[in-house]
């Protein structure tokens, strides 16, 4: 499979890319309508610029109230920023919880060693799908990006957006009609793209004496973990079509707006 190189070099926003140009059932997703990316929490004036370059007028923050708060994005004073907490009824957001972790690198060995990570992250994922704050943040989402009153391009990001991200993408993606290799390569991209700026982390665990794989399962992107989420799917509502349907209540009306503006 061959897909253009859809990364977008930003040098104050990390794992971004268009997700135009990947196949989809009766074509492609069109380029410069939806992107996705980490925080944009250190947006810098000249990428900002780029913002308004590529015509993104509207941003989906998926992350918790409590990260908004630290950590609020800095985006053009024309671009719209919508909150859509997607684990706001999770007891223990591990998604959200990635940056509190890694502050304190010496208690990480008790909570993530033999296996307990990639747990940690599937149980998070399948919060991720059917959490009541979960259904109500993507069906906003997924409405919104299909509006045709909503100009411009969008974007949607959590904290280093991989998780609720990673699976907005690939919800997106599966409505579109993408394969599940299409799928899982854009998600995966994330190992690629995001881990290199996190090296800083590794480094900063083995000088406390841990081993950075042990907190590469939480840093990166598994595919057990999607496959959490697709389970849950699977348990709680049939199919991804019925997902869509009953789980989100988007209504056919909904998913034909999506797929006409996304689908060239």
């Amino acid at each position: 499979m061959t897909v253009p190189d859809r990364r977008v070099p930003l040098t104050s926003v990390f794992n971004m890319r268009d997700l135009g140009g990947l196949p989809v059932a009766g074509g492609t997703v069109v380029p410069g309508q939806v992107y996705r990316s980490a925080s944009l929490a250190e947006l810098s004036d000249a990428d900002g610029a780029a913002f308004v370059d590529r015509e993104i007028t509207t941003v989906y923050d998926l992350r918790t109230a409590g990260e908004r708060a630290g950590a609020p994005d800095r985006v053009p004073p024309a671009v719209a920023s919508i909150p859509l907490d997607v684990l706001a009824d999770s007891p223990v957001a591990a998604a959200a919880n990635i940056n509190g972790m890694l502050a304190n690198p010496g208690v990480l060995a008790d909570a993530l060693g033999g296996g307990k990570a990639e747990t940690m992250l599937q149980s998070s994922y399948r919060d991720i799908v059917a959490l009541p704050s979960a259904l109500a943040s993507y069906r906003a989402f997924f409405r919104g990006i299909g509006d045709d009153a909503r100009a411009g391009a969008a974007l949607f990001h959590c904290t280093t957006g991989k998780d609720r991200t990673g699976w907005g993408a690939a919800a997106l993606l599966a409505l579109l009609g993408a394969s599940d290799e299409v799928i899982r390569a854009d998600y995966l991209q994330t190992n690629t793209d995001l881990l290199p700026s996190l090296q800083p982390v590794m480094d900063q665990a083995a000088a406390a004496g841990i081993d950075p794989e042990l907190i590469r399962p939480v840093l990166g992107v598994e595919e057990s973990y999607l496959d959490a989420a697709y389970q849950e799917v699977a348990d709680r509502f049939g199919t991804i079509e019925d997902y869509f349907s009953a789980g989100l209540g988007l209504e056919a009306a909904d998913i034909d707006a999506l797929r006409a503006r996304l689908i060239a």
